[in-house]
C-alpha cells in the first residue's frame, strides 16, 4: 500500500536535503529538470499506445480532462474572485509590453507533440517499447531527485515563505478549492474520490502529475491529469493581462505551481515588481506540497 508513496517522498526528500552550493551545478540540475521533462512525456505517450481498446480509451481521456479541468478552474476562481473582493490586492502599476501570449502557448502546446510523437512511436508496437513502465518509474525517481535538490536549493527562506501573507493566502485558497474541484469532478465521472483527489493535487504541475498517476493509476488517468494541467497552464496565459486589472489575486492562482517559473515573466509585466515574491511564494508552496499529496491520494 506505501510502496507508491516512498518512491515519491523518498527521493524527493534525499533531494531536498542535499545542499548544491555551485551554481553551476544548479544549473544543470535545471538544464536536467527541464530534459526530463520531455522524456518522461515521451514515455507516457509511448504508454498510451499499449493500452487497450485505445479509440475508446481516447475519448475517455478526453472526457475526464474535460470534466476536470472545468469542475477545478471554475471552483478556483470562484474562490479567488471572493479572496479579492474580501482582502483588495492593489497596485499603481501600469502593465508593460508583454511576451507573445501565442509563443508561451505554442511552447507549452510543443509538450503535447511530444506525448503525440512517443505514442506513434508505440503504435508500431517494438518489443522493447514493452519496458516503457519499468523506463517511466526509472525516470520519476530521477525527476523528483531533481525537483528536491531544486526545491532545497532555491533562495527561498521559511521566514520569507511566511512573511508574504499575500501569496501564502492565494495558495492555501488555490490548494483547498482545487481538491474541492477534483471532488466534484469524481462524483459527476463516477470515478473513486481519491482518483479525483490525486488528479487535483497536480495544481498545473503536468510532468509531474502525468508521469505519477500513470504510474499509480495507469495511462488513461496520467493523461487526463497531464492535460488538465496543460490546459490551466494555457488558459492562464491568455487571462493573466486581463484579469490582473480586475483581480490580481486571481491573475496569480490560477497559475498553480507554475507561478514561479513559467508564468512568472507575464505576471510580472502584467502586474508589476511587487507580484513576484507573491507570485514566488505560491509557487513554492504549491511546488513542495503537489508530489506529497499525489503520493498521499494515489498510495
Amino acid at each position: 500500500m506505501y510502496s507508491g508513496l516512498l518512491i515519491i517522498l523518498v527521493p524527493l526528500i534525499l533531494g531536498y536535503l542535499i545542499p548544491v552550493k555551485n551554481r553551476a551545478a544548479l544549473h544543470l540540475v535545471n538544464q536536467l529538470l527541464s530534459w526530463m521533462v520531455y522524456v518522461i512525456l515521451f514515455i507516457m505517450g509511448v504508454s498510451l499506445a499499449f493500452l487497450d481498446n485505445l479509440s475508446t480509451n481516447l475519448l475517455t481521456i478526453f472526457r475526464y480532462t474535460s470534466v476536470f479541468f472545468v469542475s477545478i478552474f471554475a471552483v478556483n476562481l470562484l474562490a479567488l474572485w471572493l479572496l479579492e473582493r474580501r482582502r483588495p490586492w492593489k497596485s499603481k502599476y501600469q502593465q508593460q509590453e508583454l511576451p507573445s501570449r501565442m509563443r508561451m502557448a505554442l511552447d507549452s502546446l510543443r509538450l503535447c507533440g511530444v506525448v503525440v510523437g512517443g505514442f506513434l512511436l508505440g503504435l508500431t508496437q517494438w518489443h522493447w517499447l514493452t519496458y516503457a513502465g519499468e523506463a517511466s518509474e526509472a525516470a520519476l525517481i530521477f525527476l523528483l531527485v531533481l525537483v528536491g535538490l531544486q526545491l532545497g536549493n532555491s533562495s527561498m527562506t521559511l521566514r520569507q515563505i511566511v512573511l508574504n501573507r499575500r501569496g501564502m493566502m492565494v495558495a492555501v485558497v488555490v490548494g483547498v478549492t482545487s481538491l474541492g474541484g477534483g471532488l466534484i469532478a469524481a462524483l459527476l465521472l463516477g470515478l473513486p474520490l481519491k482518483t479525483g483527489l490525486a488528479i487535483a493535487s497536480g495544481y498545473g504541475w503536468y510532468s509531474l502529475s502525468g508521469i505519477v498517476l500513470t504510474d499509480a493509476f495507469g495511462p488513461v488517468i496520467g493523461s487526463a491529469a497531464f492535460f488538465n494541467d496543460l490546459a490551466r497552464e494555457l488558459c492562464a496565459i491568455m487571462l493573466i493581462p486581463t484579469l490582473v486589472r480586475s483581480s490580481r489575486s486571481s491573475a496569480l492562482g490560477l497559475c498553480g505551481a507554475t507561478s514561479m517559473d513559467f508564468t512568472l515573466p507575464v505576471l510580472q509585466r502584467s502586474g508589476g515588481l511587487d507580484m513576484v515574491p507573491a507570485a514566488v511564494v505560491h509557487g513554492f508552496v504549491l511546488s513542495l506540497i503537489a508530489p506529497i499529496l499525489m503520493a498521499v491520494f494515489s498510495s
